[in-house]
């Protein structure tokens, strides 16, 4: 038996990156339209982060929710886990996100928009709706083979991060699952030699710098 450090993350990959892509190919066909309602979800998220409001937070968070809960189901279940047998708990986790957010966002109104960073979160969200899609082209891949929000799982993720980094206070329990999860895509990706290995991460830790340098300064204004 080999001895365990000998072992790299290719050994562990379970799918090649022809057949990873080729899912999203089949994916996007077997869903067709829908792109275009969850683009348009993505440009109201986009619309209500910006515009803020009393209801805003809670009509934001049951978008997410909604998405994160589709996500779960025809992506994660329907789709990866016949290529990946761990999909199913990462369906589980998307899920769980999904209650966070009702719980948090729609139940208790906990998120509130703060005009001074919903800018910089809607960045997230615009590159999540309109840049994302177009790694496939750029690293020669056809379009059919795009990664788009509210159905594939890193655009969704790195979209509602940047709706956290809009809230006025940041929600440290709501972070953990995207976070995780930019880290468990990344180092897939990297296993498979992607170029787009380090965009979920690198999304991550900008977002994680920016809640905690926002959880800082609020805490010395209290003070």
């Amino acid at each position: 038996m080999s001895e365990w450090w000998t072992y790299t993350l290719t050994d562990f990959l379970l799918f090649s990156a022809r057949t990873y892509y080729r899912l999203f190919e089949l994916y996007n066909a077997a869903v067709w339209p829908l792109q275009l309602v969850t683009l348009a979800l993505g440009a109201a998220v986009l619309i209500l982060m910006l515009r803020g409001g009393a209801w805003s937070g809670r009509v934001v968070a049951a978008i997410l929710a909604l998405l994160w809960l589709l996500v779960a189901w025809a992506y994660l279940l329907e789709r990866y886990d016949t290529i990946n047998w761990a999909a199913r708990y990462f369906a589980v986790a998307f899920a769980a996100q999904a209650a966070l957010l009702l719980w948090t966002g729609v139940i208790r109104g906990r998120l509130r928009f703060d005009a001074n960073t919903a800018k910089i979160g809607a960045a997230f969200v615009l590159y999540a709706l309109a840049i994302h899609p177009l790694i496939a082209p750029l690293t020669g891949r056809p379009w059919v083979q795009a990664e788009i929000f509210g159905l594939a799982p890193d655009p969704t993720t790195i979209a509602t991060l940047g709706m956290l980094l809009a809230v006025t206070r940041p929600l440290w329990l709501l972070f953990v699952i995207p976070f995780l999860w930019c880290v468990l895509t990344g180092l897939t990706l990297w296993a498979m030699e992607s170029a787009e290995a380090p965009v979920a991460p690198i999304a991550a830790a900008i977002a994680a710098m920016m809640a905690a340098w926002k959880s800082r300064s609020r805490s010395r204004l209290a003070d």
